[in-house]
């Protein structure tokens, strides 16, 4: 009997420990340099993917938001880019580079997370992001994180300084 309580307490002891520890998102840091390229992220609802840095130039291909794809090169505001995991497929086309980021960390929730129109709790609630939803961080300001919302904008509180 003893042996079978202290069993309980030890769990319950784990359980506790381990629910104080838990954070409510993950920051996923830059990937850095690959293999094909430097990870780009589209920021706008869809990009155009063309074959010359030209608005006027042919369009190849369309990639919607929170697409991750590689750049090879950026030239006069354009980026050359591989939107194929396929190495030997080789360079894709041009991106504008306005509507990309390049190599960002993400922040993923664990949890639902409420976003904000600017950096306090008091400001007024933008969105409420569901759980193990992955966006990119656009900045960092102490307690307050900016992330992308689809062509938009919002604040989170960082769950590392809290």
């Amino acid at each position: 009997m003893k042996k079978k309580g202290l069993f309980l307490i030890l769990a319950a002891l784990t359980l506790i420990l381990e629910s104080a520890g838990t954070t409510q998102a993950e920051i996923i840091p830059p990937q850095g340099f690959g293999q094909i390229g430097m990870p780009a992220i589209v920021l706008c609802e869809e990009l155009t993917v063309r074959e010359k840095p030209s608005n006027a130039s042919k369009a190849v291909e369309t990639l919607s938001y929170g697409a991750l794809f590689s750049i090879d090169d950026q030239v006069d505001g354009w980026a050359n880019c591989y939107a194929s995991d396929d190495v030997d497929a080789g360079l894709t086309g041009w991106v504008n580079s306005d509507y990309i980021i390049i190599d960002p960390a993400r922040y993923k929730t664990e949890k639902k997370t409420p976003v904000y129109a600017w950096n306090d709790t008091a400001a007024p609630k933008v969105a409420l992001l569901d759980k193990d939803t992955i966006h990119p961080i656009l900045k960092e300001e102490g307690e307050w994180i900016l992330i992308s919302l689809r062509g938009a904008v919002g604040w989170i509180q960082n769950p590392e300084a809290q």
